[in-house]
């Protein structure tokens, strides 16, 4: 992998029997887990490759309220204030700082549909400030340019994409959970009629609740269940470069490029919205649920290649249990990155702020970023499996909101007062047409 990732030592010993199973060591299994141990409750986490290895540490580290859909907010909102508490609980910095977001922009539209979000926000208790001309200008000084307006968020924040999930592991082991990466889970085990247990490559573990939250495998995973879970992927390419450059925000989005500033003191580009949709079979059999999507996006998105379908995360067959599978044969999803697309977001960084051309890239990478039909998650125990959660299709946005969707986990396993209403994140309303629900951000 190209991707820079803190690597962790965890047990390889299965347990035998534990209360809950998670499957998937990313942003939203480890947070599940880490608040399900907090509160006594014996866990696992079955990662098939390393904790963090997929898009858990392929994204921006971007924690934010900024323009998240109404039905995201309130759980966001909520998540920061879990970032704040991780650090001190764990004891070991997971890079995360309320820096504030900032938005520039030039085109009269993009600014009212912000400053629209920011009135919206005000009734929700959210501050975000409208930028005049000359205040974007001023926040914007290191692209040596003046600009039309902008927003900043100052509450928001970011965390280090390369740190954060590998730190919350620890905080799981630390609180007697179980952390076993290389072990991937071919099927979930039942009795009368509910969960039992797992079957993984390593043997059988005994529990009552399995979370699935395995990313961009999660619909194949459901689907050797009978569950449909519509979901479709598309393949983003990223890069960093070396630390060095000096007076640039923290965290700048524009049109043109979006910049984030590292652990390491360097810098993730990207072209937000920008990626290439690899066709899977998977695809064509939710292709109408996606339609909506892929018509409001179409300008953003350019047809990818073979990839996706090689992979196999997204592949229909149903595998057996006592035979390696799909997810053995591709432990780690390290898509190769579009070209093109590095070389246009690298030109542009260097356009928008003069102090990069004096820097040289560190990394780049492409990475799977899994979607639902209307872009918000589904966390949601299952009405056809008990004792079965789905908790994907974070839509790009799960990184930041990890820590909320695992104590919402938390909460609907152990019973406990939600921390934000779960309804909106149900399964049963993907039946539902898509057509004018799809999130706006």
């Amino acid at each position: 992998m190209t991707v820079p990732l803190l690597r962790i030592e965890t047990s390889a010993e299965l347990p035998r029997q534990v209360d809950v199973v998670v499957i998937g060591g990313g942003v939203i299994g480890i947070s599940a887990a880490y608040y399900l141990a907090r509160r006594g409750v014996s866990v696992a986490v079955l990662e098939k490759g390393v904790i963090a290895g997929e898009q858990s540490s392929r994204n921006w580290g971007w924690c934010r309220q900024q323009n998240r859909d109404a039905r995201e907010l309130p759980m966001s909102t909520r998540s920061l204030a879990l970032w704040d508490n991780l650090a001190e609980e764990i004891g070991e910095d997971v890079g995360f700082r309320r820096c504030g977001l900032l938005y520039l922009s030039d085109k009269d539209a993009e600014i009212e549909a912000w400053s629209s979000w920011c009135r919206f926000a005000a009734t929700q208790d959210v501050v975000s400030h409208v930028l005049s001309s000359k205040q974007a200008t001023e926040r914007g000084k290191t692209t040596g340019r003046a600009w039309r307006g902008g927003v900043f968020s100052q509450s928001d924040g970011i965390a280090d994409p390369a740190r954060a999930v590998p730190v919350i592991a620890k905080g799981v082991m630390q609180a007697g959970g179980h952390v076993v990466q290389n072990c991937a889970v071919r099927g979930v085990q039942t009795e009368a009629g509910r969960v039992s247990g797992v079957v993984t490559e390593h043997g059988e573990v005994r529990c009552s609740q399995v979370v699935m939250a395995g990313g961009a495998w999660a619909s194949s995973f459901c689907n050797q269940l009978g569950i449909a879970f519509p979901q479709a992927s598309v393949r983003a390419s990223i890069l960093s470069l070396e630390p060095g450059a000096e007076g640039v925000p923290d965290a700048l989005h524009t049109e043109a490029v979006s910049i984030t500033r590292r652990g390491d003191g360097g810098y993730t580009l990207a072209i937000s919205g920008n990626a290439h949709l690899d066709p899977t079979l998977q695809q064509l059999r939710f292709a109408s649920d996606f339609l909506p999507m892929f018509a409001k996006r179409w300008r953003v998105l350019s047809p990818g290649n073979l990839q996706g379908l090689r992979a196999g995360y997204e592949t229909r067959r149903k595998w057996a249990l006592d035979a390696p599978t799909a997810m053995e044969a591709m432990r780690i999803l390290d898509p190769k990155p579009s070209r093109t697309m590095l070389s246009k977001t690298l030109a542009r960084a260097r356009q928008l702020i003069p102090a990069f051309n004096s820097v040289e890239v560190q990394a780049e990478w492409g990475g799977y970023i899994d979607s639902t039909p209307d872009g918000v998650p589904v966390i949601d125990p299952s009405e056809v499996l008990p004792g079965f959660l789905l908790a994907a299709g974070f839509s790009g946005h799960g990184f930041g909101i990890g820590p909320g969707a695992g104590h919402l986990i938390a909460d609907l396993i152990t019973g406990a007062d939600p921390i934000v209403d779960p309804s909106q994140y149900r399964l049963a309303r993907l039946k539902a047409s898509s057509w004018g629900k799809v999130a706006e951000f």
